[in-house]
């Protein structure tokens, strides 16, 4: 029971001058494919081959000797879910039940974009900078490397790669900039509000 790569939701080039589409070309194209391959290569002929990627990941979360599996698998998952996080018309503030969410959870809209921003750009090395559902409240959290809100019971909500390969074509060392032009032009609140709703 391989894991597919999903379709991107956009053209490679629906999110520039955001991101450019040889940036997304190499993202998609070749970072996150291998990421597919090497984990249905690893997963053929075993039980896990049988499983859902999600329970895989959680499966073999903290498992010195399946890490090659989680990593490959992690990725995988992340990088399809981070791609629904992205819209060429995104950007903006939510609106409805997350919009009143927010600003109960971390004050105001302004103080979360704060939060999320600056966990983004103090994740030390390649990881990810999550909004996720944690008991009932939403809160930013930050991940190394391949992990992954889904192995601490979180709902993430939306996510931001952090990984050099998401911008470095475009943006050099220049993290911060990468990440504000994210979240002010392209976040997909559509996806997030639909998760949102999935896991109240």
């Amino acid at each position: 029971m391989a894991y597919q790569q999903p379709a991107l939701p956009y053209a490679d080039n629906a999110l520039e001058p955001h991101i450019s589409a040889k940036t997304i070309g190499f993202h998609y194209g070749k970072h996150h494919a291998a990421y597919v391959n090497n984990y249905n290569n690893l997963v053929a002929g075993t039980p896990f081959d049988s499983m859902s990627i999600e329970e895989v990941i959680c499966a073999t979360a903290g498992d010195a000797q399946k890490i090659g599996v989680f990593n490959n698998g992690a990725q995988a998952w992340n990088h399809s879910f981070y791609w629904n996080c992205l819209s060429a018309n995104g950007g903006g503030k939510p609106s409805g039940e997350l919009a009143a969410k927010i600003d109960g959870d971390f004050g105001s809209f302004d103080k979360f974009v704060e939060e999320l921003k600056a966990a983004a750009a103090t994740q030390f090395g390649s990881g990810w900078a999550w909004l996720v559902l944690d008991n009932g409240t939403l809160k930013v959290v930050k991940t190394g490397n391949a992990q992954t809100p889904l192995t601490s019971g979180q709902t993430p909500l939306l996510c931001v790669d952090v990984w050099e390969h998401a911008y470095y074509l475009d943006y050099q060392n220049r993290r911060p900039d990468y990440v504000a032009a994210t979240i002010e032009n392209l976040l997909n609140w559509t996806f997030a509000e639909e998760n949102y709703q999935s896991a109240k």
